[in-house]
This record gives C-alpha cells, structure tokens and sequence, in this order.
C-alpha cells in the first residue's frame, strides 16, 4: 500500500463533497493509524502518539462529514454556520472535545472520552514522558504506548461501524479495505505493542 500517495491526494471540499470528504479522511484515519503502529512498533512512542492524534482527528472529521445533515438538523443559526465553515473543514484541536460530544448526540457513543485520551496522547508527543505529570499526563512510555493501542483499536471499531454506510453510498474503496486489513492484522498478530 502506498500510505504517502494516499496521504497526499487533494481531498475533495466539504462544502461541495461532504461525502467525498468523508470518505478520504476515513482513509486517512486509518492510514495513519497503521502508521502510528509501526512506528510504535519501532519503539518511536512520541511519534506514535503523534500519529494516533492525527488518526482520531481524522475520523472525527470524516464523522462530522457524514453525518452533516443530522448534524445541521439539531443546531441552529450560528452553531450550524461555525460546524460548516470551520467545525467540519478544518476540526480545530480546541474544539475536538465539543465537536465528540456533538457526534454523540447523534449516536456515537464514547467519542467524548477518546477523544479525551486522542488529546492527551497530543500533548505526549511534544512533552514526553513526564513523572511529575505536569506537562504530560503519562509518567512513562509504557502508558503512552497502552494508550496508543487502546485509542487505535477504537478507531477500528468506529471505521467498521461506519463501514456499511460507507459501502451503500459506494464510498468504501479497495484501498479502504486494504488499509483496514493491514490496521486489524497489527492487532491481531500482536504487533500493536509498545
């Protein structure tokens, strides 16, 4: 698979293909999580973590793109202009937490709490580990490696769910499979480990 190639394809517009949209930024939540894992596998934990935040970001963007319609059905005025102008297209980091809760008044539960576990792995990667836990809420590699694994393995679960709607609305491409095939066997032959 050429996971750069992928990476590097102009994504469709959100406001004009908000299915499209979805699409690759499935693709690219589960691209990067095969990447977060072998660079896990690599002993890179920082880097892992990196690469997990950017999966989980991702997915909550494709999510936000695919449900944009029942998501625009429960807000009103401001709140709907700021989900189509800055919360799908752009899904700032300060706003991952809101925008989780947002997709679970819709259905998708427990997006709230990895989220919570996407943004504290996002603030691993640049302080490290950290005894004290004052810049890190992980004292050692270990504990980020466990969260990294954790928060992957829910991404699996959230890209299969979605999978059928992605299939009907013919969304779901042989480089989707490929990608998903190549996540589900680093955990289920052992090697999403730290």
């Amino acid at each position: 698979m050429a996971e750069t190639g992928l990476l590097e394809r102009l994504l469709p517009r959100p406001d004009r293909d908000p299915l499209g949209y979805a699409f690759a930024r499935i693709l690219e939540a589960v691209i990067e999580a095969v990447l977060a894992l072998e660079f896990l596998e690599r002993g890179f934990t920082r880097n892992a973590a990196g690469k997990a935040f950017v999966a989980w970001r991702a997915l909550i963007a494709g999510l936000l793109a695919l449900e944009r319609e029942r998501l625009l059905g429960i807000l009103r005025g401001e709140e709907r202009r700021w989900l189509l102008e800055k919360g799908v297209p752009r899904v700032p980091s300060s706003w991952l937490k809101p925008l989780s809760m947002l997709l679970e008044r819709i259905g998708y539960t427990g997006l709230h709490g990895y989220t919570s576990v996407a943004l504290d792995l996002h603030d691993y990667q640049y302080h490290g580990p950290d005894p004290d836990m004052a810049l890190s809420r992980y004292r050692g590699r270990r504990e980020a490696a466990a969260d990294v694994v954790y928060l992957l393995s829910r991404l699996v679960e959230a890209v299969e769910a979605v999978e059928p709607r992605l299939r009907e609305a013919g969304g779901w491409t042989g480089e989707h499979g490929e990608a998903l095939g190549k996540l589900r066997e680093r955990f289920r032959g052992g090697h999403a480990g730290g």
